[in-house]
């Protein structure tokens, strides 16, 4: 089993930041890499960026490159997403997920994810 606990969300004002944090626990030895997803209200969850534990690379969906960055520490058995610029749309329950898949090409999609947190509430207020 696998634990993961988010924290880091809030309240906060189009244009500012913040930094989600989602620390993993447990049997992580499986893990290739670590995702981030985000649900909003009426929709269906989607994916936001991964980061693969061997290589360090990242992968993020086009609607939050160049704003969020998602960066991980290993050791400590970490991830972050640090969010800049938020948007109103960026309003969200955020979601920290692992998976066994080795292959990247799938870590768009949840249903490759094992493990998932309780979430964390965004909310940017315009």
């Amino acid at each position: 089993q696998v634990q993961l606990v988010e924290s880091g969300g809030g309240l906060v004002q189009a244009g500012g930041s913040l930094r989600l944090s989602c620390a993993a626990s447990g049997r992580t030895f499986s893990s290739y890499g670590m995702g981030w997803f985000r649900q909003a209200p009426g929709k269906e969850r989607e994916f936001v960026s991964a980061i693969s534990w061997s290589s360090g690379n990242t992968y993020s969906a086009d609607s939050v490159k160049g704003r969020f960055t998602i960066s991980g520490d290993n050791a400590k058995k970490m991830v972050y997403l640090q969010m800049n610029s938020l948007k109103p749309e960026d309003t969200a329950v955020y979601y920290c997920a692992t998976t066994s898949n080795p292959l990247r090409r799938w870590w768009t999609t949840e249903a490759v994810y094992d493990y998932w947190g309780q979430g964390t509430q965004v909310t940017v207020s315009s």
